[in-house]
């Protein structure tokens, strides 16, 4: 699949909030590592789900 298929109408508006959620989760999974703090593993995973849901979400919006 080619760039242009990924950046669809509907989802191009969506990508740069994908991106910092990616960004974020790395970042969480960053300090996870060098403290130990849970915290940071919980919120990573949170992200995580969330993102998996607005990517299902855009996909459906597309599917329309």
């Amino acid at each position: 699949m080619s760039k242009r298929e990924w950046d669809t109408p509907v989802r191009e508006p969506w990508n740069p909030l994908i991106y910092q959620c990616l960004k974020a989760i790395d970042r969480h999974m960053a300090a996870y590592l060098a403290t130990g703090n849970t915290w940071h593993a919980i919120k990573a995973q949170e992200l995580r789900r969330y993102v998996a849901e607005l990517k299902d979400w855009i996909f459906l919006q597309e599917d329309r």
